[in-house]
């Protein structure tokens, strides 16, 4: 087949395997596409950890023997180990079938290549690096996991051209349209978990549940990063303590919140992770550490500004999503998204790279993996909350 008809295939099993999106972890998501003749006769997807994996489903939905010639088609290079379902690659060569094509390796070192190897040892045909950076980009939270054994941590904002996210009055409802944060709604739905800062709970009051047209409301784990407990001492709760997902809410906190509003949101279903810290901040290097721990393997930053600008000092987010409206408001006294370092040189800059920039509506996005500088000096008046 042409190189043409190799991407329209993995097209179309990069859109199979995005019908898994948010339901795999910590497995990725992968699609598979069986052709005959040149034609699609199955097709199958990574639906759910411990399920089938993409290859088996689509050779088992076609209901007989490939013919002699079919190909197949994957995202992710097919696994050559036992696990809970079974080595796919034993799957394919069984089935009969010695043409493979592959989007991405396995990000995994100690299995990168193995699938490879194996089918080609046993006579397959495997071609790879078909639509690869668009088949890694759709496993970004299961690569950094495998590759960190840490949770991908990432951070947004949504901001005016000159990078401000509230007027000076606080006016902040809304800087982009309704197709950015349609947007933000569904990589919601990919991340396990949301993190915002106290401040952002008792300025917004947000859901922090991902509402896509046409799926139902969907909820992941909810850390709210409170050092003081200053979110528990109105008698009017915020909506994440209250609501009918009140127990998909984790408040994150230090020993200086007080054991009596502990209990009160535990009574409420809310979990409270407690860390020690000397000044009431809480230390994201010990939270991100509890979350590998428990297996969360993403954690999606939405604000406020401290939180997010505390978290980038400290080196703890990995990846960032950068909405931008074409609007300008050109006051230093509107609130900037984020502050705290002061960079001197275009060397101690924080960057952006491996970068996907898309359009929605008037709105852009621009995302991408940081790169942190060496040192820089930090200005610690601005972080004197907890």
């Amino acid at each position: 087949m042409s190189a043409a008809e190799h991407e329209a295939h993995m097209h179309r099993a990069l859109l199979l395997a995005r019908r898994g999106w948010g339901d795999t972890h910590p497995n990725p998501m992968v699609g598979c596409v069986l052709v005959e003749d040149g034609q699609v006769t199955a097709e199958g997807f990574h639906a759910r950890d411990g399920g089938p994996h993409a290859e088996r489903v689509a050779l088992a939905s076609l209901g007989r023997n490939p013919i002699p010639g079919a190909t197949l088609y994957v995202t992710l290079e097919p696994c050559s180990t036992e696990g809970r379902t079974g080595a796919c690659t034993d799957a394919i060569l069984a089935a009969g079938i010695r043409r493979v094509v592959v989007g991405a390796a396995d990000p995994n070192p100690a299995h990168a290549g193995r699938g490879f190897e194996v089918l080609r040892r046993a006579g397959a045909d495997v071609t790879t690096g078909v639509l690869e950076r668009e088949c890694a980009d759709l496993n970004l939270i299961f690569n950094h996991w495998i590759l960190s054994g840490s949770p991908l941590v990432a951070g947004k904002v949504a901001t005016t051209i000159d990078g401000r996210i509230a007027t000076r009055t606080g006016d902040s409802q809304w800087i982009t349209g309704e197709a950015a944060r349609a947007d933000v709604h569904h990589w919601r739905r990919l991340f396990p978990a949301i993190g915002v800062g106290a401040g952002t709970i008792l300025t917004d009051n947000p859901k922090l549940t991902a509402r896509c047209e046409g799926q139902p409301e969907w909820c992941p784990i909810r850390f709210v990063f409170d050092g003081r407990l200053r979110s528990v001492l109105d008698h009017r709760l915020p909506k994440v303590y209250t609501d009918a997902f009140a127990t998909k809410t984790i408040v994150v906190t230090t020993q200086h919140g007080g054991l009596g509003y502990v209990r009160k949101l535990n009574a409420l279903g809310v979990g409270v992770w407690v860390f020690e810290s000397p000044t009431g901040r809480v230390p994201l290097a010990q939270f991100r550490a509890r979350c590998a721990a428990e297996k969360v393997s993403g954690i999606l930053l939405e604000g406020g500004a401290q939180l997010m600008s505390r978290a980038l000092i400290e080196h703890q987010i990995d990846y960032f999503f950068s909405y931008q409206a074409p609007i300008l408001f050109a006051d230093e006294k509107s609130k900037s998204a984020l502050s705290g370092l002061r960079t001197e040189r275009l060397a101690q800059a924080v960057r952006l790279t491996d970068l996907r920039r898309e359009t929605l509506g008037e709105d852009s996005l621009l995302r991408g993996r940081v790169v942190y500088p060496e040192k820089v000096q930090i200005d610690e008046t601005l972080f004197s909350l907890g």
